[in-house]
């Protein structure tokens, strides 16, 4: 089918070709001439964004309750509870009262009119995981969602260009559906850097100029998808009247995109220890430490932004004020343990891409951590860290016979030195040792890791959780790399299908057959260690058993069944028995 797509010819090149046949049979009295502008409708076409998809609304999470959101939060985001909690609470809040709003249709002429949404100003070092838990959150409510640079916007000028843009990327990452698009998230990083110097003369169009164009937006307003003067922009229009024959000026509305901006905002603990010495507050006389400048950023307020260099219209925008941790070695430490952690999930993907299985040791990881709190770049230092100790490893590896690959705390302190031992020795039996001691290391790190959330995980799990499953999603995770909770959410679809399989059975047959928790156990293992196609497993299975099921059926009544652990390994030598135990108990 794409073979025959390809080979049709587009318009230019269909009336070319048609004028030179014309001009062969009558020569140059007849020629054809088609209009570029013919609307695509006229021949008969599709309309632009068929295809079965879910659009609009129907693809987000509006039912996501503040719990579950930081509860899914926890398991990716080391530290920063009161950060996890609040963003939790209000951004689930926002998407909710849209919903509630929405079903309950309660517009009318006042719409709008005092309406604040909950903007987010996200404060903290650089590092500490800003980015990316607006991501893993947009991500989970199945939201678009844009990312800004503030200080890119000072460069252009103040009239709101750059902002809209974003608004229009927000378009883009929804894949063209406006409606979409319009309850996405907005991120803009830096954007302390467009805080008002104070000590200009004349208008500070580079930065409170920014803050202008920005207000609008983070309301409500209406952002027209085409550029003036975009050429772009103008081909769209022309390819849009070409496939309806219609002129349509599509506009964006961000009274329910969210808002989130965030900074370092260095120098903003001075305003505020400034603030409360003056209320008699006697709140630390001295700054010390860099740990302890940071705790003022926990008292700050409104006044304080304005302090800083931001208009009040601008604060008030931004209701929701987070305040982020900075990020200790104990911390680091944690984010590399975790085994969702993106760092050491992402590097093992990357060695996984040659055919080399990589496994940390614990004793790495600290030393790792360690280094990375030098350099006083939060999980940045992570990166940096982990890419000196590994750097020859992956480029030497992948031409050697070498499949796995144990970090060590001596491979950390001397990356040069242990990769040539190893590639002297590759065959050494204690890398062997080493390589397995890792695996259960790994295993018992993620065990206790689920051992310290257990009630939750059974909250939202329930009966299909047992120690058992729980070792068996454990050792999915080590082996495929999968995160936890894709690990959990996999388990949970494999229980529900071997359910619903049950339940079908009945509904054809008329018989009723339960697996016990042998035979459940005996499946799953068979989806999760041995990576069976479930369904097509299932229906064999279950073919298997009904002609049989039905014959003793027929001669004793019998119409409910336990099919256990040996019924799901043999299932031939396991009815044949059963067949000819019930002839024996009844004949």
């Amino acid at each position: 089918m794409d073979e025959i797509k390809d080979k049709i010819p587009d318009q230019k090149e269909l009336e070319r070709e048609l004028n030179e046949y014309l001009s062969k049979k009558y020569g140059d009295r007849v020629k054809l001439g088609v209009s570029m502008l013919v609307p695509k409708a006229a021949f008969g076409e599709e309309d632009e964004g068929g295809g079965g998809q879910r659009k609009g609304t129907s693809r987000i999470r509006f039912d996501m309750k503040p719990e579950q959101l930081e509860a899914f939060l926890d398991e990716f985001v080391v530290k920063q509870r009161r950060a996890k909690e609040v963003l939790a609470t209000k951004i689930c809040t926002h998407f909710n009262r849209i919903r509630y709003m929405e079903e309950q249709k309660l517009t009318d002429r006042f719409d709008g009119v005092g309406h604040i949404k909950n903007n987010i100003i996200m404060i903290g070092p650089t590092g500490v995981g800003k980015t990316y838990i607006i991501k893993l959150i947009a991500k989970k409510l199945g939201v678009p969602f844009v990312k800004g640079d503030a200080t890119k916007f000072s460069e252009t000028g103040y009239v709101g260009g750059d902002v809209e843009d974003l608004v229009r990327d927000l378009v883009q990452e929804a894949g063209g559906d406006i409606e979409l698009a319009q309850y996405g998230i907005i991120y803009v990083d830096e954007i302390d850097k467009i805080a008002s110097s104070g000590n200009l003369i004349g208008p500070d169009v580079s930065r409170s100029g920014v803050q202008r164009a920005l207000l609008k937006p983070m309301e409500e307003t209406e952002v027209d998808l085409k550029v003036p003067h975009d050429p772009i922009s103008l081909m769209e229009a022309i390819e849009q009247y070409r496939k309806t024959g219609k002129r349509e000026r599509k506009k964006v509305n961000t009274k329910n995109i969210l808002f989130i901006v965030s900074g370092a905002f260095t120098g903003l603990e001075e305003i505020i220890k400034k603030r409360l010495n003056a209320q008699g507050m006697g709140f630390a006389a001295d700054i010390r430490s860099k740990g302890e400048s940071h705790e003022y950023l926990k008292h700050v307020k409104a006044e304080d932004l304005i302090a800083y260099g931001f208009e009040s219209e601008f604060v008030g925008r931004l209701p929701v004020i987070v305040v982020f941790d900075r990020l200790e070695v104990d911390d680091l430490y944690e984010i590399l343990r975790n085994p969702n952690s993106p760092i050491i999930q992402g590097k093992k993907r990357d060695f996984k891409a040659y055919g080399i299985d990589l496994r940390f040791e614990d004793a790495a990881l600290r030393l790792l951590a360690e280094r990375a709190f030098e350099e006083q770049t939060g999980a940045r230092g992570l990166v940096s860290a982990v890419e000196r100790a590994l750097l020859q490893f992956e480029k030497r590896l992948p031409s050697t016979e070498i499949r796995t690959l144990v970090v060590t705390e001596e491979l950390v302190r001397d990356p040069e030195g242990t990769l040539q031992r190893i590639l002297a020795r590759p065959d050494d039996p204690e890398l062997k040792e080493r390589y397995e001691r890792s695996l259960d290391e790994e295993r018992r790190i993620i065990r206790e890791g689920i051992d310290r959330k257990m009630e939750n995980y059974r909250r939202r799990f329930g009966e299909v959780l047992s120690d058992h499953r729980v070792d068996l999603v454990v050792d999915y995770v080590v082996r495929r790399g999968a995160d936890l909770q894709q690990a959990f959410e996999e388990m949970v679809r494999a229980y529900k299908t071997i359910r619903y399989h049950e339940k079908r059975f009945f509904d054809r047959c008329d018989l009723r057959i339960t697996f016990d928790d042998g035979a459940l156990d005996r499946i799953l293992e068979r989806v999760f260690q041995e990576g069976i196609h479930l369904r097509r497993f299932l229906e064999e299975l279950l073919e298997t058993y009904e002609h049989g099921l039905r014959l003793i059926h027929e001669k004793i009544g019998q119409d409910e069944f336990i099919l256990t652990r040996e019924a799901v390994e043999n299932p031939e030598a396991y009815l044949d028995r059963l067949i000819r135990e019930y002839y024996a108990q009844y004949s």
